[in-house]
Formats: structure tokens, C-alpha cells, sequence
């Protein structure tokens, strides 16, 4: 679980738990982790997360805008997917309206009212297959959404999730064109260019440049995460993730 809130660059509040028990606990009744707690109201619609402690307080709720769609699935990777083998069996994602309050130690609050992503993964997490990866995740204003992640497995096999969403619904990717800049510490990102080409044809070129950076180390991989402001070619602004993950003993960023 990685649960990060931030403000004009710097962080408001973090929490980290790395460990992945599996339970038998379902979002139709709540989960709680790591004293997060996240709850279905709706299933695969609308769901709520809840945290509450001495220094912060988060509620929030998610309610679609484009349906949670298994991006394994549309990405049809074939048999030898290494995403679908080896990292999540299932991954749906799709775009919510956030909405809700947050609450600092002082008594300041904090009113949310914003798009983004929401994801669910089930099955397995094996960091060892993976030398690194990157993903951007934006929200345009225009109602483009796109699903884009570009991992490059330990035998140096490519594996891909990519779908691109609009109008109620999502479709399938022909093709990527991804290429990232990084600070000096080679794991951050200065700038992004990519070219998505949908399953309709239709081309979606985009840059983006990070507003908020973050890392979570773990064992011999590390996530930086990134929120990006994103700007497709023909200037239309919009926001969201963008991440890589990169395997220790470091072996390069794939950009070299």
C-alpha cells in the first residue's frame, strides 16, 4: 500500500506497507490495511477510503467515469504475458470523480474535488521478474483517459497494459512510443514524450513534466512515483501518475 498526500511539491502526509498478505477480507464488507480502509459501496463504481489517526484524516469517495476495465485483458498479451504471469493475473482500472475532505493535525481542511485513476490487481506481485518499468496514467480535460505501462522483464522480454478510454467506454492499443528524461539521480523524472496509437488508429501524442516526486524503496526494487501534468499535442492539459520501478544492483534505466 503506498498512500501519499502532498501540496505544492511537498508532502502533507505518507504511509508505507510493503508486506502483501493475502486475505479473505473483500471490498463489499471493507478493507483495512496499515489503518486505511477502503470499502465498495457499489461494486467496480463507487467505493470509499477512510483513515483517521492523531495527525491526519482522509475520506474520501470514488465514483466512476469510465467503468473499471481489466487492462490485462485488452492488452492481450498472449500466453507468454509476463504481466499477466507474473505481476497481477487481473487489473482493472478505470477513472473516478474524487470527492471529500482531508483534515491536517492543525485543523486545517482540505475540501477534494478532482479526477483520477482507480485500480484493483489480483494474483501474484513477483518483483523478481521485473528489471524496470513505466507507466503514465492521465486524465485529460477533453475526456481522454489512457492506460499506458511499458515493462521490461529480467530476461529482457517487454510486456505491456495499455488501453485508452473515452465516451463511457475503453479500446485497445496498437502501438507505444515511450521515452522519459530523468534528474541526475537516473530514477526520477525531468520530462516524458509519448506517442500512443489507439486500436481505431487515432494517435495520441503527449508530454508530461512532474509536479510531485516520491520513492518507495523495498528489498532490491524501488517505485518512483510521480504526478505529472500531462499535455497532448494540441495543448489540452491534464493530470495523473506517472512511475517507474527499477531492480537493484542498479543495471540502467532503460533509457540509456
Amino acid at each position: 500500500m503506498w498512500f501519499v498526500f502532498f501540496r505544492h511539491g511537498k508532502p502533507l502526509f505518507t504511509r508505507l506497507n510493503m508486506n502483501l498478505p493475502y486475505t479473505s477480507a473483500r471490498l463489499k464488507d471493507g478493507i483495512t490495511l496499515a489503518g486505511v480502509t477502503l470499502k465498495a459501496t457499489k461494486p467496480l463504481e463507487v467505493a470509499t477510503l477512510h483513515f483517521d489517526e492523531r495527525n491526519f484524516k482522509v475520506d474520501l469517495e470514488f465514483t466512476a467515469i469510465l467503468p473499471m476495465t481489466d487492462s490485462i485483458h485488452l492488452s492481450d498479451g498472449g500466453a507468454d504475458d509476463g504481466f499477466a504471469k507474473e505481476m497481477t493475473h487481473v487489473h482493472p482500472e478505470g477513472v473516478s470523480r474524487v470527492r471529500g475532505r482531508i483534515t491536517l493535525g492543525d485543523g486545517e481542511i482540505i475540501e477534494i474535488d478532482g479526477k483520477g485513476f482507480r485500480d484493483l490487481s489480483v494474483g501474484p506481485r513477483n518483483w523478481d521478474y521485473m528489471r524496470h518499468y513505466r507507466l503514465a496514467w492521465p486524465v485529460f480535460d477533453n475526456g481522454l483517459a489512457i492506460c499506458a505501462v511499458h515493462g521490461i522483464a529480467t530476461t529482457g522480454a517487454d510486456a505491456w497494459m495499455k488501453m485508452v478510454g473515452r465516451d463511457g467506454t475503453w479500446i485497445g492499443v496498437d502501438h507505444i512510443e515511450d521515452r522519459n528524461t530523468f534528474e541526475a539521480d537516473e530514477m526520477t523524472l525531468k520530462s516524458m514524450h509519448w506517442k500512443v496509437t489507439d486500436a481505431k488508429g487515432n494517435l495520441h501524442d503527449f508530454t508530461g513534466k512532474p509536479l510531485f516526486r516520491w520513492m518507495f524503496p523495498f528489498d532490491s526494487f524501488v517505485v518512483t512515483e510521480h504526478m505529472i501534468e500531462y499535455t497532448l499535442a494540441d495543448g489540452t492539459k491534464g493530470y495523473g501518475l506517472g512511475e517507474c520501478g527499477f531492480r537493484f544492483p542498479w543495471a540502467g534505466n532503460g533509457e540509456d
